[in-house]
């Protein structure tokens, strides 16, 4: 599989499948092959890209540090090097800041971008308020309850340890991740560049919860809501079928009207 430069930084990536293109931005605990259940149930319909954000994965991750603001060029350089267009861009948590962003470098490229799990970084002082009020609650669980169901570890094991391995193949952690909510664009400015902007969250969400991101639907005009009953922070992992379906439903629906030249 091929590899690109993001301003001297070499970035994997893969592409799979044909049709529409879905492309997915990982967390901070995942990289090209955490998405295992929606590359086998999407690639027949779509074309589904993945790739290692630096830092991650097999990805460069020689710097000496990560810096957030580095990330969407990362997305940025797989959009160009495949010269993709009307693509959706898919972000998981803090891949979703990445995600918001690149689609605002490159609308001419991207026609929708899914916020998964995240606000995307969005510059508002309410939303910044709320979304703090959810992570000062996050951070009394233990990480791995943030992020999957009581349940699920204790009736999936298997794949509890697999969610857990994932996160070894990285060499960036969240913790060195700087600036990642530094400058985030603000309502106006998204509205403004005709991108198409879905929040998709899990009910259950440790880590944003529901109200935040109806608040922030609220504030954005003309953006979408998902909302998957019972799903979790790392809703793509626990509930994969839910999830592939809002991923397929909204890459179906979600267009956003280009201006003529």
């Amino acid at each position: 599989m091929p590899y690109v430069d993001s301003d001297g930084t070499s970035i994997y990536y893969e592409r799979h499948g044909s049709g529409p293109a879905i492309m997915f931005v990982h967390g901070s605990g995942g990289h090209h092959a955490a998405w295992w259940q929606q590359v086998a149930a999407l690639r027949d319909e779509f074309t589904v890209i993945t790739f290692d954000l630096r830092g991650f994965g097999k990805s460069d991750s020689s710097m000496a540090e990560f810096d957030g603001q580095d990330f969407p060029g990362d997305v940025v350089a797989v959009l160009d090097h495949e010269d993709l267009t009307d693509v959706m861009l898919v972000g998981q948590s803090i891949g979703s800041v990445a995600a918001l962003r690149a689609a605002l470098l490159r609308p001419e490229r991207v026609s929708s971008v899914v916020l998964g799990h995240s606000l995307g970084g969005i510059s508002h002082a309410e939303l910044k308020e709320l979304a703090a009020a959810d992570r000062a609650e996050a951070v009394k669980l233990p990480v791995i309850d943030r992020l999957l169901t009581k349940p699920f570890q204790q009736d999936r094991a298997d794949l509890t340890f697999l969610f857990q391995q994932m996160g070894t193949f990285n060499v960036a952690r969240m913790q060195d991740l700087r600036n990642l909510d530094t400058n985030g664009p603000s309502l106006e400015e998204i509205e403004a560049s005709g991108v198409k902007v879905a929040f998709l969250a899990g009910e259950k969400d440790a880590v944003l919860g529901v109200k935040t991101v109806t608040r922030a639907h609220e504030l954005l005009t003309g953006s979408h809501l998902e909302i998957v009953p019972g799903a979790p922070h790392s809703m793509y992992w626990e509930t994969p079928g839910p999830y592939n379906e809002a991923v397929a439903r909204l890459r179906r629906t979600l267009t956003a009207p280009k201006e003529v030249a």
